[in-house]
């Protein structure tokens, strides 16, 4: 490309196609293999079940332009928020806990606090989310968010708090999946037509069974209208804490009871169809 062509964008990205050959650290294949999770920028692992780093990295690059907003309806510890800032994007987080996002706010540039990063608190589920991020969105200058994240609890594997409004405390699958359709029905509102959504989420075993809450929830996702895009298979190594000593033990109870250890979890990428 001379100097004088105009760069090749797709309306939802700044990868420049006429030079796709200088993005060597954009995946575009559906495995994603991290040996560590990355950290500084505020990123660490402090907090049980966020997701690492370079899966927002990745989403925000491939799926959003500078200055785009990114909608997280579970924030958790921040790192959508985090990573935002570090990449040029604003971002409106919401969590439920409102200690979490005290401690997220201790994380993030106070110049950019409250002008380019908003952090709410409040049930994502509940219909009255919607009006507080929709005055958040006008704060900004726009109508509609440009990207959604979701990194649901993976229904009761962690409990997070111990409020009902918490999905991590859901009485059975159901519940958690009826949950969780509502939060995805208010960010499908929530974002601008056209746009994409990323949904960071795993499965689990209950009394000898596999639960697919992966499947379950993307089902839940078209349900309320999304296309879906892209199935990733991330590992989890580099999010977990370790085992130690505990290995063997989940390795002798994996023998004896005739499963396998979950080594991943999904990236599961939606669209919002135009029209």
């Amino acid at each position: 490309m001379t100097d004088d062509e105009a760069p090749q964008t797709k309306p939802w990205s700044d990868i420049d196609l006429s030079r796709w050959r200088d993005y060597p650290d954009v995946k575009t294949d559906s495995l994603w293999l991290y040996d560590s999770r990355a950290s500084g920028d505020g990123h660490k692992l402090d907090y049980h079940g966020n997701f690492i780093p370079q899966i927002a990295t990745q989403i925000f690059t491939r799926y959003t332009k500078k200055d785009d907003i990114v909608l997280d309806l579970f924030l958790g510890s921040g790192t959508s928020a985090i990573e935002a800032a570090r990449l040029g994007r604003r971002c409106i987080g919401v969590e439920l806990k409102a200690d979490l996002v005290d401690y997220v706010a201790g994380k993030i540039d106070p110049g950019q606090l409250g002008s380019r990063i908003h952090l709410l608190q409040g049930d994502s589920a509940s219909p009255e989310i919607v009006p507080q991020v929709s005055g958040a969105l006008g704060s900004l200058g726009a109508e509609h968010a440009h990207l959604l994240m979701l990194h649901p609890p993976y229904a009761d594997i962690i409990k997070f708090s111990d409020q009902s409004a918490d999905l991590s405390n859901a009485s059975t699958t159901e519940a958690f999946l009826a949950g969780f359709e509502a939060v995805a029905r208010h960010g499908f509102e929530l974002l601008a037509p056209g746009r994409f959504a990323a949904l960071v989420i795993g499965d689990k075993y209950d009394r000898g069974e596999l639960v697919p809450l992966g499947f379950w929830c993307m089902e839940r996702m078209n349900r309320v209208g999304f296309k879906t895009k892209a199935i990733i298979v991330k590992n989890i190594e580099g999010n977990e804490k370790g085992k130690g000593r505990t290995a063997n033990l989940w390795r002798y109870r994996a023998l004896a009871g005739g499963y396998y250890i979950f080594k991943h979890e999904y990236v599961i990428l939606f669209f919002k169809p135009k029209k």
